[in-house]
């Protein structure tokens, strides 16, 4: 049950009757989002408050015990997410790490797992696999214009500038082997 709070927001007002009750539909909310998909702590959190029947200090309950049962880890959420985006597509820290941002994860957290990551996966190796890929679709470079494109695809994939300058001099020259 809520009651609506007359304020400029216009939120409602949470209103928890049975707090036992409140507490046991929110385990059984936070296990079925889990069960769904892997989430950080802060993702999990944003999910469960967004109920009226429960309150902050339950979902926080239920979340310390789910990490109890070992069901909830940053670091090891940080580090499995951070090496499964850059199998699925090749990109750069920039852009990995704003992709963990995303997740309500803490900086450590993604520091840690952005350096893991690139430990088993060099960017070097991944800005070829993404230079690979452009040329395969759209062919090798051949004006200026499409040289900027190039490069334009490469910094939003989130590469480092240096790395992709080095490796478009490669591609100007026709060097293949060395791309």
């Amino acid at each position: 049950m809520w009651r609506k709070r007359h304020d400029t927001n216009d939120e409602r007002e949470r209103i928890v009757a049975d707090p036992v009750k409140a507490r046991d539909r929110t385990m059984n909310r936070a296990v079925k989002l889990l069960a769904a998909k892997p989430r950080s702590v802060g993702e999990l959190r944003a999910r469960l408050l967004e109920k009226l029947w429960t309150d902050a200090a339950i979902v926080d309950a239920v979340i310390e015990k789910l990490k109890e049962y070992g069901y909830l880890d940053d670091q090891k959420f940080a580090g499995d997410l951070a090496l499964s985006k850059l199998r699925r597509k090749p990109q750069g820290r920039r852009r990995l790490k704003q992709a963990l941002s995303n997740k309500g994860l803490g900086s450590d957290d993604i520091q840690d797992a952005v350096d893991a990551a690139f430990e088993k996966m060099p960017e070097s190796d991944l800005i070829e696999a993404a230079i690979d890929k452009r040329i395969a679709v759209k062919g090798r470079p051949e004006s200026r214009e499409e040289m900027r494109r190039f490069l334009d695809h490469l910094l939003r994939l989130g590469f480092d500038y240096e790395h992709i300058r080095a490796r478009m001099d490669h591609i100007r020259k026709g060097d293949r082997e060395s791309i």
